[in-house]
């Protein structure tokens, strides 16, 4: 590099000391007038101190404290900054090396410079350059030795700065908005780009943004115009010939309609040979998206804890154990009451489920609990399963329904339904892009390429929403905008591992001298943070589904929807048990009054029956009576006729004898009642039924026998 055909241009420190034996011949060297003179730079220094010290006495100084007794304090100077800026403002007009003036950084922006040329081994002034002035002065330009001892310079090109930026539509790296009426844009962060009908348009999004930094940064313009045939570019034949061209972004570049590309484009080998890339501004790789799954047991989740089996042996244990508990108490001898003591007798079966299902779901037990010890001892250990089998199931119902993971239709790249493809699982990707040449130049993912050749679409944009149609079940494409696209819809996401990773770079005409400088502001970028606040701004910000799979999620109504479904079981059974009861009791009523209808009938039969035996009984007591008093009086007549004594002294003989009974009754035998009439029969008897109503009905079968 040090023959003919080079230029060699350094700065003040190379040609200083040692260093200038080892320059080569005919090298440009920059040196600071009168930069050698020592006592110049401090004289000159002084009048700096000294004036921006009195600056700083005539305004700040006496109100702030003063400098630090010896520069090895750890305390800072409080007023040292407002010093340091007087002393940076201070303007020194004619110093000893010329005029002495500082920027904000106290670099000197006034400054006189001369350039000297190595001829010989020595340098010779050919110029001066003054601050301010353009260009540089040349005093003798023939007598310049170039390196090789060329008396002519180098034949060079010169470097544009100003580049004709080609990008393409692709969310969120670049977004293309219509004008307004005054032809603004409506974000103050949008560019004015052109559309390939040369209409006006607004370009905003992320690699907007990084050209606008990077302009910044490299000191270049631009313009940007969109590509013209949407795509972004690919090695193809021309109407069917055996000539191939590059289409889309890339054929932009290499025809030379472009000089720069900034758009979400892949690095691959295939366009390394005919442009440069930058270093990647975004690694990334590719995944597949597809709807997600909507959770078709959201009823049932409140199940899902314990498999069938296991509620089915829960549910025979909570029985079984009743049963046990049941008969341990029944015939345990501890379990009754003693004589004289208001105790509760065993448990019944009843109340034995009721206990087990109360332990169970850690309920009051009110009443029905186990006497005897045995049964008590069981249902301690019962309790201890219970506790066991709630926690289990509580632990796993949370994990079910907070951290539940969407399971989606495929686990990734390897799934059979992509490798082995069918009609029934419809897949495919951007045409003409490099997705499409990763599976093409794959082997082992010929077939999938093979599948999805006539199936892609033309953008991305057209394939989400076929996706969103069902026309496609999986799209193929960038992980970065895939993620984009999952993070503003919830009802897609991304699945399985990343494949072909790769990254986005800026691509540049084959061999630009940019390229080495947007590789390395891209890797400043990286390091300073500034890709991660572009990633905020434009990526993440509009992530509405950014609840990672790893994180609690809000339980919606659909989750807990089997636990209503349950009450609403619950209520309808109790409903259904109520009206049975019901039922069952209207039955009984009905055959409790029929019993009792039949019992007031044999009552008042009952009734009648002893009436009319009392009556007969008394008839014939009469008529025993009436035949003694005709026998007593005709043997008084026959013995008064024979001198015997009459009837009233024969009656009074026999009052001593007569039955009582007999005596009332003739007595009283006028003032005997009529016989009962059959209705003075029916409510005498209804009364002695109905004050017998709540007696036990007895001998009901064999009274009607004797009827």
């Amino acid at each position: 590099m040090t023959r003919a055909g080079y230029a060699w241009i350094v700065t003040e420190q190379s040609i200083t000391g040692n260093a200038l034996q080892f320059a080569p011949e005919g090298l440009l060297a920059i040196k600071l007038h009168g930069g050698t003179n020592t006592s110049a730079h401090i004289s000159d220094a002084l009048k700096v101190v000294a004036k921006g010290y009195h600056s700083y006495l005539q305004t700040d100084g006496p109100t702030n404290s003063g400098p630090p007794q010896h520069c090895r304090t750890d305390v800072p100077w409080e007023s040292g900054h407002i010093f340091y800026k007087n002393m940076v403002e201070a303007i020194i007009p004619h110093g000893s090396i010329g005029r002495i003036e500082f920027d904000s950084s106290g670099d000197m922006i006034a400054a006189d410079y001369k350039i000297e040329n190595l001829q010989n081994g020595n340098l010779v002034q050919i110029g001066s350059w003054m601050a301010g002035s353009d260009p540089v002065d040349i005093h003798k330009p023939n007598s310049i030795v170039w390196p090789g001892g060329a008396r002519t310079p180098p034949v060079g090109f010169e470097i544009s700065n100003h580049f004709r930026v080609v990008s393409i539509k692709s969310h969120p790296f670049t977004y293309v908005d219509p004008t307004l009426d005054d032809g603004s844009c409506l974000e103050d962060d949008a560019l004015e780009c052109t559309d390939h009908e040369g209409n006006a348009k607004c370009c905003s999004g992320f690699c907007m943004d990084l050209l606008v930094k990077l302009s910044t940064k490299l000191n270049f313009t631009f313009e940007v115009h969109l590509v013209t045939d949407e795509n972004y570019g690919a090695y193809e034949r021309i109407n069917g010939t055996n000539k191939k061209t590059w289409t889309g972004l890339i054929g932009e570049l290499v025809n030379e309609r472009a000089d720069m590309i900034v758009a979400p484009l892949t690095i691959n080998q295939e366009r390394t040979k005919v442009m440069d890339f930058s270093k990647p501004y975004k690694y990334q790789g590719l995944a597949i998206l597809i709807k997600r799954p909507i959770n078709t047991n959201n009823l049932s989740q409140v199940v899902r804890p314990f498999e069938t089996k296991l509620w089915i042996v829960i549910f025979a244990s909570i029985h079984l154990v009743a049963v046990i508990l049941y008969l341990l108490d029944r015939f345990s001898p501890f379990s009754r009451p003693k004589r004289n003591q208001d105790e509760p007798d065993s448990c019944n079966i009843s109340q034995a489920v009721w206990f087990t299902w109360s332990v169970m779901f850690n309920s009051g037990v009110g009443e029905g609990t186990p006497r005897s010890f045995a049964a008590r001892v069981l249902g301690v250990v019962w309790a201890g399963f219970a506790m066991i089998i709630v926690a289990s199931y509580t632990a796993n119902l949370a994990a079910y329904l907070v951290l539940d993971k969407p399971k989606g239709g495929i686990t990734g790249i390897n799934d059979a339904r992509i490798r082995n493809p069918s009609p029934s699982f419809r897949y495919a990707t951007v045409e003409r892009s490099s997705v499409e040449t990763y599976f093409r130049r794959q082997v082992e993912l010929s077939s999938m390429y093979l599948f999805m050749k006539d199936k892609n679409y033309a953008n991305a944009e057209d394939a989400i929403a076929a996706l969103k149609a069902d026309e496609i079940q999986a799209f193929i494409w960038d992980s970065a905008m895939l993620d984009y696209e999952a993070a503003r819809d919830c009802s897609l996401v991304t699945v399985g591992e990343l494949f072909g990773r790769s990254g986005f770079g800026i691509g540049l005409r084959f061999n630009s001298p940019w390229t080495y400088k947007m590789s390395l502001k891209i890797l400043n970028f990286h390091e300073n943070g500034v890709m991660e606040e572009l990633d905020s701004k434009w990526i993440r910000r509009q992530n509405i589904c950014s609840r990672s799979d790893d994180q609690p999620r809000t339980l919606e109504m659909s989750s807990m929807g089997g636990v209503f479904i349950l009450v609403a079981g619950g209520l309808v059974f109790s409903c259904f048990c109520i009206w049975v009861e019901i039922l069952y009791k209207r039955k009984q009523d009905a055959k409790k009054r029929q019993l009792d209808l039949a019992r007031v009938a044999v009552e008042n039969w009952r009734s009648t029956v002893k009436v009319r035996l009392n009556f007969q009984a008394k008839l014939q007591e009469r008529r025993r009576a009436g035949k003694m008093l005709n026998q007593v009086s005709q043997s008084s007549a026959a013995e008064k006729h024979n001198g015997v004594q009459g009837p009233a002294a024969l009656e009074k003989e026999m009052d001593g004898t007569m039955p009582a009974c007999l005596l009332s009754r003739r007595s009283q035998r006028s003032k005997l009642p009529p016989p009962p009439t059959a209705a003075s029969r029916w409510n005498s008897a209804g009364h002695s039924a109905a004050m017998q109503a709540r007696q036990p009905l007895y001998g009901e079968f064999e009274l009607k026998e004797r009827v």
